[in-house]
């Protein structure tokens, strides 16, 4: 099953704008694209704006199979609401979405170390899964050593690394930092640069311009490598 899990060096990295934009070009290039956001915790949006860029009839609970309110990791959220996650329920879900599909893209929450359970973490998930990573950065100052280690986490784990993206979630002032963070990542870890997204202003997640989103990621992003 080809596919990608789209993991982050933080939360609040552009991981669901980019992984709508994604769905949406390959929905648009004639390829059966499935999504899956396994837990989502917070705001609630992510999915919704999965399922609509998509444009799958697959349902909400089926692209999501946790949701909570709280905007905590995963696992203290399904504690404070007393309850836990199921992690072979988590594979099963995803199975049986990309039995209908030709192509995954799956979102994680947060990053790629964040807890699901008090014992399992979310690279363990992806492993289960049997996906190879795409890693969304930021663009400033610290990102290099944020996105040296969420690569090395997920090479320690035996993950493929497809590449990662530097994503401009906020407007900020280019700096030196800004322009030479890409190539240094690329030098050092041996891993692609598969673009660079400027800042796009608000993305709404319930009303998104999807023909905007498409075509500034498709322009900046290498979609056929990461295919």
């Amino acid at each position: 099953m080809a596919g990608i899990f789209v993991t982050g060096t933080d939360t609040g990295v552009g991981k669901t704008v980019l992984s709508a934009a994604l769905a949406a070009i390959l929905q648009s290039r004639g390829v059966n694209v499935g999504v899956y956001k396994p837990v989502e915790t917070g705001g609630g949006s992510d999915a919704l704006f999965l399922q609509k860029a998509s444009g799958v009839t697959d349902s909400i609970e089926e692209i999501r199979r946790y949701y909570f309110s709280l905007p905590v990791s995963p696992h203290l959220a399904a504690k404070m609401n007393n309850t836990s996650i199921d992690i072979p329920l988590l594979v099963s879900g995803y199975n049986n979405l990309a039995g209908r599909h030709q192509f995954m893209i799956v979102e994680g929450a947060g990053g790629i170390m964040t807890p699901l359970t008090e014992k399992f973490l979310t690279v363990e998930l992806i492993t289960q899964l049997k996906l190879p990573v795409l890693v969304v950065t930021r663009p400033h100052l610290g990102t290099i050593n944020h996105t040296l280690l969420t690569v090395r986490c997920a090479q320690a784990y035996g993950l493929t690394v497809k590449g990662f993206i530097v994503n401009y979630a906020t407007q900020i002032e280019v700096g030196l930092a800004e322009r030479t963070n890409p190539q240094e990542i690329e030098r050092v870890s041996g891993v692609r640069c598969l673009g660079v997204v400027p800042y796009l202003g608000y993305i709404s997640p319930r009303i998104p311009d999807m023909e905007s989103l498409k075509k500034n990621v498709s322009s900046a992003v290498d979609v056929d490598g990461i295919m």
